[in-house]
């Protein structure tokens, strides 16, 4: 019964949406009442609990897409997104350019977080797409595969590393099988992908970026040699990786070597949170990009203002996600299709899988469905002699199948890219599913030699 409450909502979601037009983020609080109260919550508990959704989904994300929006303006208005975009044209040739995108998103999500990873990049993809004249989707749907298989697979990031933690996996091991993996499904959602998304739905690559990231992108254009120079471009767009990959490094040192936590490290901690990255990188741009080049500080600010007027609407749509994200945990749609597997005598990675990728279809949170995997699995594999890092990535895998309506990720690339709801269900949906899908595959194959 409670997964069909969650398909009738999606289903209502939908028909708002595209059939009324009725704004994307009235129509996610309206169905999220109302799966609320089809899931039988107590009614004193309802607003509370899409109230936390959305504080608990802002909270996480409203600081970091707001100054990586900031950021990414300042780049561009100063230049340096063009010129960034012109050198890796001229470096890697017209024909290789999604590739070089690939590459990027790639390098860049090892260290960074999904949604940091997008605003960072996304500025210079809008550049890269306007001085080569192809599609902007083109190159962003690879990019974003990218920084999805990244974060889906490799620790540091939060999914592997607290999994690994959970089944008592080696996260060192969890990194290297993890790269054999990402590396394949990496080609396979990216470039091929794209190719046959084009084929599918050509009206998602042939619009203009309408989206609200890719408005952070356009900016005048300047001859190039009024533009910043590559490298402080180049420094100051990588300053986020930067700053958390050190903190990460230093982290795992820490961990290695069994050292005690001390103010040191705490304040190593405090500034590698993603929050604090976006903020001290954003002051850096602010000397690098306009100080440093005798622009006064009121224009600086003007661009700050747009940055932040631009994605706006996309932050209260995501809040509004993570609200009826939040109701279908509080709902015990979770726990219902964790008690469908009670006793199963299926291979625990296959199991694994196949949990997380039932409770991310109905929930939505890759996160949850990971963690909620790892405590029913635990008990299951108590005396099987399963790989324990490929378990670790085989949970990650099924975590992020299917990104659709209940996902924040989901509203992310639809907004970022300024796609119709049937676009992302074309595009993004069936990327996710392909990595996750992917994933499986490698991790069975992987299986056989380890």
């Amino acid at each position: 019964m409670p997964l069909l409450i969650v398909a009738l909502g999606v289903v209502l979601l939908l028909i708002l949406i595209m059939k009324f037009n009725v704004n994307t983020f009235i129509s996610l609080v309206v169905v999220s009442f109302l799966v609320a109260l089809a899931l039988g919550m107590p009614i004193n508990e309802i607003v509370g609990s899409i109230e936390s959704g959305m504080g608990g989904t802002l909270g996480g994300i409203a600081l970091i897409f707001g100054l990586g929006a900031i950021l990414g303006k300042l780049i561009a208005d100063a230049g340096g997104a063009q010129r960034i975009a012109m050198t890796l044209i001229e470096k890697f040739g017209e024909k290789r350019i999604q590739w070089a995108v690939v590459t990027a998103g790639f390098v860049l999500g090892i260290a960074l977080f999904f949604e940091v990873g997008l605003v960072l990049l996304i500025p210079i993809i809008y550049q890269i797409s306007k001085q080569l004249r192809i599609q902007f989707l083109w190159l962003g749907l690879p990019m974003a595969t990218a920084l999805s298989v990244t974060h889906a697979f490799l620790p540091p990031h939060p999914g592997p590393t607290v999994i690994a933690q959970e089944f008592g996996a080696n996260v060192g091991m969890v990194l290297v099988y993890g790269f054999i993996i990402a590396i394949p499904t990496t080609i396979i959602a990216g470039p091929l992908f794209a190719k046959f998304a084009k084929k599918m739905v050509p009206s998602a690559f042939e619009k203009q970026p309408t989206g609200s990231m890719a408005s952070i992108g356009e900016a005048k254009q300047y001859k190039l040699e009024d533009t910043p120079g590559f490298g402080i471009s180049a420094f100051t767009a990588l300053f986020p990786v930067i700053l958390m990959g050190v903190a990460t490094i230093i982290t795992l040192l820490q961990d290695a070597l069994g050292i005690s936590s001390n103010l040191f490290f705490d304040i190593v901690g405090m500034i590698g949170a993603p929050t604090t990255v976006m903020l001290i990188s954003v002051l850096l741009a602010i000397y690098t990009m306009g100080i440093a080049r005798k622009i006064p500080m009121t224009d600086l600010m003007k661009s700050a203002e747009n940055a932040v007027a631009a994605i706006g609407m996309m932050l209260l749509i995501l809040g509004a996600g993570g609200a009826l994200k939040q109701v279908l945990i509080d709902g015990g749609v979770g726990d219902y299709v964790a008690q469908i597997f009670e006793g199963s005598t299926i291979s625990p990675l296959i199991l694994a899988w196949l949990i997380a990728a039932l409770i991310r279809l109905a929930q939505g949170s890759a996160t949850v469905a990971a963690l909620t995997t790892a405590g029913l699995v635990m008990p299951l594999i108590a005396g099987s002699d399963v790989n324990l890092e490929l378990l670790v990535l085989a949970t990650g895998a099924g975590s992020i199948i299917a990104s659709h309506v209940n996902d924040t990720g989901f509203w992310i690339v639809k907004e970022s890219f300024g796609l119709t709801m049937k676009e992302t269900f074309a595009t993004w949906t069936v990327l996710e599913t392909l990595i996750s899908i992917c994933g499986l595959v490698f991790v069975l194959a992987l299986s056989l030699f380890v």
